[in-house]
């Protein structure tokens, strides 16, 4: 989860993604930032994120994030 913390911050040093769970629906994580989010995760974890999981429900949270992350490396 750190580690996912950190790609976060990277994007949006100024957003407290620990409590943050609007990242869509706020407008704070925009389609570029999804992009390189997808790319980060796939880096950093070795997951790869099909399409069918780019839901706002998947991004909207650093915690929904990491369940995402987990749920598809255990696939």
């Amino acid at each position: 989860m750190e580690e996912l913390l950190s790609i976060l911050w990277e994007l949006h040093p100024d957003v407290d993604f620990e409590t943050c769970d609007n990242l869509i629906d706020g407008k704070i994580l925009d389609s570029i930032d999804i992009v390189t989010l997808v790319a980060e995760i796939g880096d950093a974890f070795g997951v790869e994120i099909p399409a069918e999981e780019l839901t706002p429900e998947n991004f909207n949270s650093a915690q929904a994030l990491w369940h995402m992350i987990c749920r598809l490396d255990e696939a």
